[in-house]
């Protein structure tokens, strides 16, 4: 049997508790799960490419699942997964917004290459409002992020919004 190899590409600035969750459960679904960390200028990302790298192995070796490994790139994304040898691409959803944009994404992705599957993961019900966004902005304007995030992580963003300086001043 062919080996199921998955990739769960994001751009991951900061890593969520949510992120986590679809790692673990994507992980039960393939043989090997690839994190692709992609780099993403629209998003204005709080970290470097290589910081969320770091970051995100941190988080997956906390996680303890043997079958994950982290990977960046900038490419499109159908182009990593086929170098990667993926069949899948893994998901997650959190609300009906999240649906409409990954339906319209996993169509275009069919058309480039209709061998990968897209799996869609709902979120759980207590992470679904998690959003990497969101944990960036209550982060910036002094608001605890310690629900959202890794306390590894929370420490990360806590050290980059002193650096910069907090908004809410």
């Amino acid at each position: 049997m062919k080996e199921r190899v998955g990739v769960y590409p994001g751009t991951f600035d900061p890593i969520t508790l949510g992120h986590a969750d679809i790692i673990r459960r994507g992980a039960k679904l393939v043989d090997r799960l690839i994190i692709g960390v992609t780099t993403n200028p629209s998003k204005n990302p709080m970290f470097t490419p290589a910081e969320r790298m770091d970051m995100v192995r941190r988080e997956v070796a906390a996680l303890k699942v043997e079958n994950v490994e982290v990977v960046g790139f900038n490419a499109l994304l159908m182009k990593f997964a086929e170098v990667q040898g993926a069949n899948v691409i893994v998901r997650g959803l959190r609300a009906v917004a999240d649906f409409e944009y990954e339906y319209q994404m996993a169509g275009m992705n069919q058309q480039l290459n209709a061998s990968i599957e897209t799996v869609f993961l709902m979120a759980d019900v207590s992470l679904q409002p998690i959003a990497s966004r969101l944990v960036k902005e209550i982060a910036l304007f002094g608001g605890e992020i310690g629900r959202f995030v890794s306390p590894a992580v929370r420490e990360d963003v806590v050290k980059r919004v002193a650096e910069r300086g907090l908004l809410g001043d």
